[in-house]
């Protein structure tokens, strides 16, 4: 069965470098953690590759990461495709005065016209680990629906400050009912708290994998409408269509099943600036262990 790694890249700035976290070289072949992301995929089996981006950034993209990434998939039959993120393409008139993009839902959306395939879709600078990618295609390729990898949150915490994480609430079957954001969320001696409240560290949480299929975009399509309709009035320059909290509310009305698989891995990300050398120590374990080849993709059966 085809299957496709979305991965939302939009949020890359509009110049390359200077600092920009999704660019950040994480070991000494200057690969970055977005290559860490497309191995592990086509390792579990997807064959398909869409990236998220904007058009004022299409040029500079391809030249740093695009072109790059076309020329290695193509050794392993695995097909490459744009689609652009737009903050105008919308059922309605832009509001005087925004600039900020409308969120994970429409950028999903933005690619409506090139899914094709049951997909997972993925941030563009986090790292997940090979586990997720494996059991949300296993899902997938099965004839699940919708899924989402579900991480320790002990495997989520950053060192150099708090984070915000969506706690996952299940049935005895590890369906979805509920994704409680959960702000500011600090690594303390023995475990972890928010604001106060200790948490338990071993519970599941949502770093936006999931495992969806087409006929899910009209869902989410019909869902940004709405959206316009009751939410941009009440907050235009602000207000946001997020998967997280658009599943949620389909949980609440029964409208949608999502199956939570565990992942034990790791989770990445750059967070803080402080992070980085951390997640670089980290893929150097990594590599030193064989978890990944000095030449990232040569481990990858050519097809």
């Amino acid at each position: 069965m085809d299957t496709t790694l979305l991965i939302m890249a939009a949020g890359i700035g509009s110049r390359f470098g200077g600092g920009i976290k999704q660019l950040e070289a994480v070991d000494e072949n200057k690969h970055i953690i977005m290559d860490y992301s497309i191995h592990d995929a086509i390792e579990a089996g997807f064959n398909h590759v869409v990236f998220i981006i904007r058009r004022d950034i299409e040029e500079e993209f391809r030249e740093v990461i695009g072109d790059r990434i076309e020329e290695i998939c193509r050794k392993y039959k695995v097909s490459v495709a744009y689609a652009f993120q737009d903050i105008d393409d919308i059922p309605g008139e832009l509001p005087d005065g925004r600039t900020k993009p409308w969120g994970t839902g429409q950028a999903v959306l933005a690619a409506k016209n090139v899914l094709h395939t049951p997909f997972i879709v993925i941030n563009a600078d986090d790292y997940y680990g090979k586990e997720g990618f494996r059991a949300v295609h296993e899902y997938l390729v099965s004839g699940g629906a919708s899924c989402m990898a579900g991480f320790v949150l002990k495997n989520t915490l950053s060192d150099n400050g708090g984070v915000t994480r969506g706690i996952c609430k299940m049935d005895d079957c590890n369906n979805l009912t509920e994704v409680v954001e959960t702000k500011n969320i600090m690594k303390t001696t023995d475990g972890a708290e928010a604001d106060g409240i200790t948490l338990d560290t071993d519970s599941l949480v949502s770093m936006n994998m999931w495992g969806l299929t087409p006929d899910f975009l009209e869902t989410l399509e019909k869902g940004f409408n709405e959206f316009f309709e009751c939410e941009v009035p009440e907050n235009p320059l602000k207000a946001e269509y997020l998967i997280p909290t658009f599943i949620g509310k389909l949980l609440e009305q029964n409208k949608l099943s999502v199956k939570v698989l565990r992942t034990n891995d790791t989770w990445y990300g750059m967070t803080y600036k402080e992070d980085v050398a951390a997640v670089k120590e980290s893929f150097r374990q990594m590599l030193k262990n064989g978890v990944y080849q000095e030449d990232l993709f040569s481990d990858l059966a050519i097809k």
